[in-house]
């Protein structure tokens, strides 16, 4: 884990301890009751998912709006919530975090978390400080789930922990002609899909000695006599192959316009981007909402951070000063979710072209992340220590009862003759243990407020009147971004996405305008048209300020208004009256 300089680790230790992760010595968590019950030691399936959100929904009229932004392939609605206190503004002239999971329908937590962040942000509302002023500032846009058919089809029939990752329309994968003919058989009737082992006198894998649940490699010089077939399942379209078209097969997290290719690039695809109706659902309703400033989709299994490029010819794209801002943002998710790594999707785990999280920081400027929701780490009794395969077998023996594994049993197969059939459930291996599903959810949650908190924040931190000569008078303006996420992400400036910031000065006659270094500087970069207009390109970076000067023409006692406009911020706006002073009383215009 990399160091966090002080002030990133302050902030997100006040996040934890706000949200009750680390308590302070002399108090007590406070506990918040929710208007809405939920158990977070167990999965929903779309139904229930459903009459979660509409409860919340019904529960917190004041902050809540849900719509259907679209049909799944199969017919069901894909919900977003909008969190949003009126009170303090319309949702969509605040900055807003956009945030997302289970579009790998098998990536079931994902969902848990989304509904976990609404549940505990309307719950905490007004009895907790940080995430009240949070609402106070900016919206949040939810979609619990964008593979509700995936996530239906894993729930509903025999799955193993990989599979109904893809959405549910059919698909020829194999080229035959026909459609999801041939996928996976629950052979032994247990429910899942398990791993299937052909009993083979030449094999190179056997049973441990000790745990005869484990398959293993043989090891040299010992004649095995297992070999590897798969996953259980028989040759149902009789081309002498098993399994190769299951339901669906394509990948919704290929799906996107950035840097998507071909199917026959990376499979999955789609035949275009925008192919399928829940990501076409979701890019519009991302694109109709410039306020979006900070995305965050959840996914499974591995524990990470990731941050695109997701191939390494993009890797230029993000400027040094967008990779510091995104290395404040993972270093700290480090700090809150013990075992996670902070990583470049390309660089640290594979290539990955149209991702969803790329779409959002190449092709709209938005800070992102994917996490990676679960890891071994969190459970095993010592993390920093590699465990033996029969360690691992054991200990979960404990901890889990079996629940997540069936004993091998032996299975006439029609082309394959005597075969083992067993191994870990869909539960295993890439599911959250429901005992720790709370924690999960809460830690990215905690994560996830930071990231949002460090959306750009304006303020007006000085302004200086000064008359020159007569009725001419010299306005120097310092505005600030309190927050780490800059106005607009160097990428979005480069590849001129959405629009820039605007500075406007009205009720005088501006003669010249610009920028300067300093409230000091009396050289100045100027506007070469429109002087009553500065707009601002690179708008202001995180945690910085910036520094304007005004040349205007107008009499003493004239009320001058001034404005900010920023997409992804809240416009800021002031309003005083021409006469000599520094650091002049600032009233809304």
């Amino acid at each position: 884990m990399k160091i966090l300089t002080n002030t990133v680790r302050s902030w997100a230790i006040s996040f934890a301890l706000a949200l009750g992760m680390c308590t302070p010595m002399v108090h007590a968590q406070q506990q918040v009751p929710s208007r809405v019950d939920v158990s977070w030691n167990r999965f929903y399936d779309y139904e229930e998912v459903t009459r979660i959100v509409h409860d919340l929904v019904d529960a917190y009229p004041e902050l809540l709006t849900l719509e259907s932004i679209g049909k799944s392939e199969q017919g069901r609605d894909l919900w977003a919530i909008t969190l949003n206190n009126p009170e303090t503004g319309p949702a969509s002239e605040k900055p807003a975090m956009y945030i997302d999971g289970n579009v790998h329908g098998n990536e079931i937590q994902a969902t848990e978390t989304v509904l976990y962040s609404i549940w505990y942000l309307t719950k905490s509302y007004g009895q907790v400080e940080q995430l009240t002023q949070l609402v106070d500032r900016v919206s949040f846009y939810f979609v619990p789930s964008v593979n509700p058919d995936g996530r239906a089809e894993w729930f509903t029939n025999p799955n193993s922990p990989h599979s109904a990752r893809t959405g549910q329309r059919p698909t020829d994968n194999d080229f035959d002609g026909l459609l999801d003919e041939d996928g996976p058989d629950d052979l032994d009737g247990d429910g899942h899909i398990t791993q299937m082992w052909k009993l083979d006198p030449n094999g190179r894998y056997r049973r441990n000695e000790i745990d005869p649940r484990i398959i293993e490699r043989a090891p040299q010089g010992v004649q095995g006599n297992l070999t590897r077939l798969g996953s259980e399942g028989i040759d149902n379209d009789g081309d002498g192959r098993i399994n190769e078209d299951g339901p669906g097969g394509y990948d919704m997290n290929r799906n996107w316009p950035s840097d998507w290719q071909p199917n026959y690039i990376q499979f999955g695809a789609g035949e275009h981007p925008f192919d399928r109706p829940e990501t076409a659902a979701v890019g519009r309703f991302v694109l109709s909402h410039p306020n979006i400033a900070a995305g965050q989709s959840y996914h499974n299994t591995g524990g990470m951070l990731l941050r695109g490029p997701g191939a390494s010819y993009s890797e230029n794209l993000y400027s040094r000063s967008d990779k510091r801002v995104y290395d404040q943002l993972g270093e700290a998710g480090e700090d809150l979710l013990p075992y996670y790594n902070y990583m470049v999707i390309h660089a640290d785990l594979y290539t990955v072209h149209g991702g969803f999280v790329n779409w959002l920081a190449e092709g709209l400027g938005i800070t992102s992340f994917t996490n990676e929701l679960w890891t071994n780490s969190r459970m095993m009794p010592d993390p920093d220590r590699e465990f033996s395969q029969e360690e691992r077998m054991h200990w979960q023996d404990r901890m889990l009862f079996g629940q997540t594994f069936t004993d091998y049993t032996e299975y006439d197969h029609p082309r394959h003759g005597k075969v083992l059939i067993g191994g870990g459930t869909k539960f295993s291996s890439r599911v959250t243990p429901p005992f720790m599903l709370e924690e999960g959810c809460h830690r990215n949650f905690a994560f996830t407020m930071f990231h949002a908190s460090s959306m750009p924040e304006l303020a007006f931190k000085w302004i200086g009147v000064k008359r020159l000569d007569g009725e001419l008078w010299e306005i120097t303006v310092e505005i600030e971004n309190k927050n780490i996420i800059p106005t607009r992400m160097g990428l979005a400036a480069k590849k001129n996405i959405g629009m820039p910031d605007l500075l406007e000065l009205s009720g005088a006659d501006v003669v010249l305008s610009g920028t300067v270094s300093d409230r000091f500087d009396r050289t100045i970069k100027p506007v070469e048209h429109r002087p009553n207009k500065i707009f601002l390109e690179k708008g202001i970076s995180g945690k910085s300020t910036s520094t304007f000067r005004f040349l205007v023409a107008g009499s003493e006692g004239d009320r001058v208004d001034l404005q900010y406009a920023a997409e992804k911020a809240k416009n800021i706006g002031a309003s005083f009256t021409l006469e000599e002073m520094e650091s002049v009383n600032l009233t809304r215009p």
